[in-house]
């Protein structure tokens, strides 16, 4: 009896061994390891879009000083920050592409917002002059970048969790433990939707308020 017991021990540990190694060539251990690393890039570059909205109050604030700078620039930066703020992609949805377009929508109207309000605020001498415009200026310029690596790195860390989860064997593991593909950030789209707008003054630089 007490072999038989040891005959059976052994033989769960080999059928524990054999399921072990299986799960783990296919690609279970990888699926958790790039899960993880896609929530982690996916977390900072909410910390960057983050830093740029916390930059834009002071900004709008700086700008308003100035009497004669054009309102509705400014409404369209406040109600574009409104709205990317009120768009939250958790890592739980990061599967979902509806919820990722909508987010990068929002985020790149909000970047073509404040590029025309950069563009706009060209003109007036004593915004160019006045040193925390300035400093704020060059906080979201380095906030761009910060939010350029942050996203690439996302979108690396995407596609190989994505090939991962397509390609053969391991796409049965994914089918096994519900691990979707994660739903990409489509750069082209969000830079032409961010790109710096054409400003025409008409010749003449707008003149400000004495």
């Amino acid at each position: 009896m007490p072999a038989c017991r040891r005959c059976s021990r052994f033989f769960r540990f080999l059928a524990l061994a054999a399921t072990v190694a299986l799960v783990s060539g296919c690609g279970y251990n990888d699926f958790q390891r790039l899960d993880e690393q896609s929530k982690s890039a996916w977390a900072e570059v909410l910390n960057q879009y983050q830093r740029r909205a916390d930059l834009i109050p002071n900004l709008v604030a700086t700008v308003k000083g100035e009497a004669s700078f054009e309102q509705e620039t400014l409404t369209r930066v406040i109600e574009a920050r409104s709205r990317a703020t009120a768009i939250q992609v958790t890592p739980e949805m990061l599967d979902d592409p509806q919820a990722m377009e909508r987010f990068q929508q929002a985020q790149g109207q909000l970047g073509s917002a404040l590029s025309r309000l950069l563009v706009v605020a060209e003109a007036y001498p004593n915004l160019r002059a006045n040193q925390a415009f300035q400093d704020l200026r060059v906080q979201l310029e380095g906030t761009e970048n910060r939010i350029t690596v942050a996203r690439n790195k996302y979108i690396q860390s995407v596609q190989e969790y994505n090939v991962l989860a397509r390609s053969f064997p391991t796409n049965l593991t994914a089918m096994v433990f519900s691990y979707k593909p994660k739903a990409g950030f489509t750069v082209a789209n969000e830079a032409e939707i961010s790109r710096p707008p054409t400003v025409d003054f008409g010749g003449q630089p707008a003149q400000p308020a004495r």
